[in-house]
C-alpha cells in the first residue's frame, strides 16, 4: 500500500514539473509581446477566479485567519519571486531557467536556520556547497562578462525558498487552501501595482495565453500539493528535478536551444546535490523518529 502511495505521489510530481514547464514555455512565449510585470499580475488575477467557485463553496469562515500579517509577508516575497522567476523564463534557455528555480532547496535550509532555529547537517552543508558550484559554472565564468539574468533568477530563487519557510511557519494554523487563496489575493493586489506602471493591454489572443498559463500553473500547483500528500517529501523531492529534463526537451523542440559544456556540468552539479541534500533531510527525519 505505502509503495503504491509512492507510485502515485512521484507520478503527480512528474505531471506537475510538466505543467510547471508549459506554463513557463507560455510566459517564454508571451515575454516578447507582453511586459513582465503584466503577465505576473494576469497568473495571479486569473488564478485567483479560479479559486472564487471554491470560495463560493466554502464560503468566507473557510478563510478566516488570525495570521494576515504572514500571508502579507509570504505574499509581498512571492510575487517579487514571480517577478524575477518570469522574466528569468522569457531571457533564459528554458532548461537554464527551470535549473536555477530548483536552486531554492539550497537555500531553504539557511533561512530555516536563521528563522527556525533549524540544524544544517554536514551533508546538507556540502550540497549547498556543490550546488552554488554549479550555478557559478551556468554564470558562464569564462566569458568575459557574467549572466545577469541568471543572477536575477538566482535572486528569485532564494525568495522562493523565503516563502516556502514562511509557509512551513504558517502549517500549524493555517490550511494549504487558505494559504493558496490569500497568496492569489494579495499578490494580485501587489502585482496591480507594476503592472498599471508598465500597462500593455493583452490581444485577445495574448488573453487566451495568459489564462492558459494561470491554469497550467494552478493544476501544477495542485497536483504538487496531492503529491507530497501522497507520500514524504524526501522520497518524492528527486522527482521534482525532471522539469529540467522536460525543459531541456521542449526548448530544443521549439526554440532550437542547445546548451553549453559549463551550463550542463553545472546542471549535472546542482541535481546532484539537490538530491544528497533531500536524501540528507529524509535521513534526519528517519533518526528523529526512531
Amino acid at each position: 500500500m505505502l509503495q503504491n502511495t509512492l507510485y502515485q505521489g512521484a507520478l503527480l510530481i512528474v505531471l506537475s514539473e510538466f505543467f510547471l514547464v508549459a506554463s513557463g514555455m507560455i510566459v517564454k512565449q508571451i515575454t516578447g509581446e507582453l511586459p513582465t510585470e503584466v503577465i505576473v499580475f494576469a497568473r495571479n488575477l486569473f488564478a485567483l477566479l479560479l479559486l472564487i467557485p471554491w470560495l463560493m463553496r466554502a464560503g468566507l469562515k473557510a478563510v478566516e485567519t488570525q495570521h494576515l500579517n504572514l500571508h502579507l509577508f509570504r505574499a509581498a516575497v512571492g510575487v517579487t519571486a514571480m517577478m524575477c522567476l518570469y522574466y528569468a523564463w522569457g531571457h533564459l534557455p528554458l532548461a537554464e531557467a527551470a535549473l536555477i528555480k530548483q536552486t531554492a532547496p539550497f537555500f531553504i535550509p539557511l533561512f530555516g536556520l536563521w528563522w527556525l532555529g533549524e540544524r544544517i547537517t554536514n551533508r546538507v552543508k556540502v550540497a549547498i556547497v556543490v550546488g552554488f558550484l554549479g550555478v557559478f559554472l551556468v554564470l558562464n565564468p569564462n566569458q568575459e562578462s557574467v549572466n545577469f539574468v541568471v543572477l536575477i533568477a538566482l535572486f528569485g530563487a532564494m525568495l522562493g525558498a523565503l516563502a516556502k519557510v514562511i509557509i512551513r511557519r504558517m502549517s500549524t494554523t493555517e490550511t494549504p487552501q487558505k494559504v493558496v487563496f490569500y497568496f492569489a489575493l494579495i499578490s494580485t493586489l501587489l502585482a496591480l501595482i507594476p503592472a498599471l506602471l508598465s500597462w500593455k493591454t493583452p490581444t485577445l489572443v495574448q488573453t487566451a495565453w495568459l489564462v492558459l498559463m494561470a491554469l497550467t500553473s494552478t493544476i501544477a500547483q495542485l497536483l504538487l500539493s496531492r503529491g507530497y500528500g501522497l507520500a514524504p517529501a524526501g522520497q518524492l523531492g528527486p522527482y521534482t528535478y525532471t522539469s529540467v529534463a522536460f525543459a531541456a526537451l521542449f526548448g530544443w523542440l521549439l526554440w532550437d536551444e542547445l546548451l553549453g559544456l559549463n551550463s550542463i556540468l553545472g546542471i549535472i552539479l546542482i541535481i546532484g546535490a539537490g538530491v544528497i541534500s533531500i536524501i540528507s533531510k529524509r535521513s534526519t527525519a528517519a533518526t528523529s523518529n526512531n
